[in-house]
């Protein structure tokens, strides 16, 4: 029987009754089938998901139908039939379903059929709930979820496609759900998700990840129209944005990374893209940041290498080790202590500093496994050391997402006991940048450390937001001063007070001070003038390895 073909005011009317089903069937595909003509249109993500011919197909049934399992074909057949006849108002029916990689795939159809005014048969509409996908929804949004994003953007770097991301959230979240409760949060995520859906609109694709971040991957937007879109948000998001009627004022923030380098891993292009992110949140109130990945030699070496050091992670720390810097007694230049620093290197890209791949690290999930190995070897390194000078104390930095881990103190506690290093000597650096956690729980474990007889020493004193109040707020036994405020102290007044007044402070908290960058003796006499206890810096050495550290002149 020939194929009767669709006029255009039918197709037109299809369309219009597919757009207005669409709006209510989220998260589901959905199908309208013209009965007179037996054509259909279906949704675009079912046709790429399971391979079909395109989105306007006639005789759509009889191709679904060969892509069900064979065992589940009769079951699907009887339904249809059961409602096309009359015997049923509505279908509804579970089957398995090959998808594009020749594998099948739960889903369950539900369908009606709409008849005209003479009561006969018209259409066909119905939506089918993918069960493969749903591990991948956002109950919340509606959204795919982060294992959504990760799957589409290792299919896009698999296909070599040239895209944008973005990575986006709202600050201080906390207080929203404090103040109007979970329900009145959850309406803020979803309206914040239909705007930003909105907003991007058929541009790209939308995610919500985790907490209250949101993540937009683009194959044709450029840099400059997704900050254009973020940055109209923003405002929209400062003085326009109502939730039942309630105005609601929210802070974003953003980072975007150009995905041109298909030789790293989805999990490095995330790092960099999650270091944009809190470089925006943390150091940028908030603007749009954009982690430099442009085709020059410098960027794009600069992000493999960063593959190749999450790699070294992986692979047991493989090229990481450590390198010391003695801390003197201010008085007597008596060896008191040394900073453990990690280093990282290999063949082809030499000695890479830690500035180059700390801050990106620290976003990474892998970070904690590479601060442990830090923890390991210093107070390894450091047994041996004791045996030639007991009384000197090991510092060893943190970040603070180890800090953040609810199993940090019981680690450093496994460590001591595995390497048999003193608590007593150990002293655990903390920066400023701890103030992203709970200073109550930071307290918390602090002191359960310190009861061991475990130090603590503030970092980089006095260059964040947040130094003093943190002195304030937590148990620290050494306050160091960051070499900004030492390196001008012979002629600069103002460092020369600045120093006075720090010393001064750190004595009302029961602080020992310690002064970082001392590079001439005309800065150590000065520096002897105040309550500063240690000193550290390349008058005395460079950070040098273990071995050297052993046969230097310093010890």
């Amino acid at each position: 029987m020939e194929q009767k073909v669709i006029d255009e005011g039918r197709k037109k009317k299809l369309d219009q009754l597919f757009e207005a089903f669409a709006v209510t069937s989220e998260g589901l595909y959905v199908y309208l089938c013209d009965m007179k003509y037996n054509y259909s249109r279906w949704s675009k993500e079912a046709v790429e998901f399971f391979d079909m011919p395109g989105e306007y197909m006639y005789e759509a049934g009889y191709i679904w139908e060969h892509r069900i399992h064979k065992d589940d074909r009769e079951a699907y057949r009887q339904s249809l039939d059961a409602l096309f006849s009359g015997k049923d108002t509505k279908y509804d029916v579970q089957y398995r379903v090959m998808d594009r990689t020749g594998e099948y795939v739960a889903c369950t159809s539900r369908g009606v059929v709409l008849k005209d005014t003479e009561g006969n048969p018209e259409y066909f509409a119905g939506s089918i709930k993918n069960h493969g996908l749903q591990s991948h929804i956002d109950m919340v949004t509606g959204l795919r979820n982060q294992y959504g994003f990760f799957e589409d953007l290792k299919t896009i770097m698999d296909k070599k496609s040239k895209s944008i991301v973005l990575l986006c959230g709202i600050s201080k979240f906390a207080e929203v759900n404090e103040t109007n409760g979970y329900d009145y949060g959850n309406r803020v995520l979803q309206m914040f998700a239909t705007l930003l859906r909105y907003s991007v609109g058929n541009a790209g694709s939308v995610y919500r990840m985790d907490g209250t971040k949101f993540a937009v991957i683009s194959k044709v937007m450029t840099e400059a129209q997704l900050e254009m879109t973020y940055k109209a948000m923003q405002t929209k998001l400062r003085g326009d944005f109502y939730i039942d009627g309630k105005r609601q004022n929210l802070i974003l923030n953003a980072g975007s990374l150009v995905v041109d380098n298909f030789e790293v891993s989805d999990k490095t292009i995330y790092s960099c893209l999650s270091y944009a992110y809190h470089e925006s949140k943390n150091r940028h109130q908030g603007d749009f940041v954009e982690f430099h990945n442009e085709l020059n030699d410098d960027n794009r070496r600069a992000l493999e290498r960063i593959n190749v050091i999450r790699d070294s992670v992986l692979d047991g720390c493989r090229g990481f080790f450590l390198c010391y810097q003695p801390i003197v007694n201010a008085q007597t230049e008596k060896l008191v202590g040394m900073e453990a620093l990690i280093r990282w290197r290999n063949e082809t890209y030499g000695m890479v500093p830690p500035d180059s791949f700390i801050p990106i690290l620290e976003q990474d999930m892998l970070f904690p496994e590479l601060g442990k190995w830090i923890l390991r070897q210093a107070m390894s390194d450091g047994v041996l050391f004791l045996n030639k000078y007991p009384n000197f104390r090991m510092n060893i930095n943190l970040s603070y997402a180890q800090l953040e881990k609810s199993d940090f103190a019981d680690i450093v506690i496994k460590l001591l006991n595995e390497t048999g290093f003193p608590p007593e000597n150990l002293c655990l650096e903390i920066t400023e940048r701890c103030r992203l956690l709970n200073l109550d729980d930071l307290r918390d474990l602090m002191l359960r450390l310190r009861d061991l007889g475990i130090k603590f020493a503030l970092d980089d004193f006095g260059t964040g937001f947040s130094s003093l109040s943190i002195l304030k707020a937590l148990p620290v036994d050494v306050v160091k001063i960051d070499r900004a405020f030492v390196k001008d102290i012979e002629i600069d007044v103002k460092d020369q007070m600045t120093v006075k007044h720090v010393s001064e402070l750190a004595s009302v908290y029961g602080s020992d001070v310690c002064a970082e960058g001392i590079e001439t003796k005309g800065m150590r006499d000065y520096l002897r003038q105040f309550s500063v206890n240690s000193l550290q810096g390349y008058l005395y050495s460079k950070p040098i390895t273990f071995d050297d550290l052993l046969q230097s002149d310093i010890v």
